[in-house]
């Protein structure tokens, strides 16, 4: 099986965009957290098995966890397998886990992973606290990137010299 490039980011090669939660949120602030995996869960995050696009996170007994993230079972493990969609804690600092706490706690207000990274050899999770938008908000970014794909490709053609 060919296995997929990754491009590279700010934070490292990516592994995963959730595009679904840039669409559907206005993404008000963002956090860099580490996620406990297990070793199986690694390996299929090697091959590209990781899916984002329903992946949340709630605050529960002090701690942020992520639900919804789907990562397939790695195919060469022998008696150790993991659930694909398992709850999985993120290691945050205290700080960040109160003010995560407190933007869950407001109404109208989730968190949900933007996108997974390596940094290193570490998979890290950017997540962001985000407010939902309404059907109009996500008009106007339709138009809006309509908009700018017009005068990207009146730039070209001006670039072009026709």
């Amino acid at each position: 099986m060919a296995r997929k490039r990754s491009r590279p980011s700010a934070q490292g090669s990516v592994i995963a965009t959730n595009r679904k939660a840039l669409r559907d949120y206005h993404i008000i602030e963002s956090y860099e957290a580490g996620v406990a995996l297990k070793g199986t869960e690694v390996k299929s995050i090697r091959q590209g098995k990781i899916n984002l696009r329903d992946a949340f996170c709630r605050a529960e007994q002090g701690e942020i966890v992520l639900h919804g993230c789907d990562i397939q079972p790695y195919e060469n493990a022998s008696h150790e397998q993991h659930a694909a969609r398992r709850p999985r804690k993120l290691l945050l600092n205290r700080g960040e886990i109160l003010r995560l706490d407190e933007a869950l706690s407001q109404q109208g207000h989730a968190v949900v992973a933007l996108e997974a990274y390596w940094k290193g050899r570490l998979v890290k999770l950017r997540i962001g606290v985000g407010r939902g938008k309404k059907f109009h908000d996500q008009r106007e970014d339709l138009k809006k990137a309509a908009v700018a794909r017009e005068v990207d490709r009146e730039w070209a053609r001006f670039n072009r010299g026709s």
